[in-house]
C-alpha cells in the first residue's frame, strides 16, 4: 500500500512537474511572439515615416527649383 501511494505521488509531481515546464515553454513563446510583433511594427512605422519626411523633402526641393 505504502508503495502504490509513493508510486501515485511520484506520478503526480512529475505531472505538475511537466504541466509547469510547458506553461513556462509557452509564456516564453508568448513573449518572443509579442517581441517579435513589437520590432515589426516599429521597423514599419520608422520606414513609413522615413519615406514621408523623404517625399515631403523631394516635393518641397521640386518646388523651390521650378521657383
Amino acid at each position: 500500500m505504502i508503495i502504490i501511494t509513493i508510486k501515485i505521488i511520484v506520478v503526480h509531481v512529475v505531472v505538475i512537474i511537466i504541466v509547469i515546464i510547458l506553461a513556462i515553454i509557452m509564456i516564453i513563446i508568448i513573449i518572443i511572439i509579442i517581441v517579435v510583433v513589437v520590432v515589426v511594427v516599429v521597423v514599419v512605422v520608422v520606414v513609413v515615416v522615413v519615406v514621408v519626411v523623404v517625399v515631403v523633402v523631394m516635393i518641397l526641393l521640386l518646388m523651390i527649383m521650378t521657383v
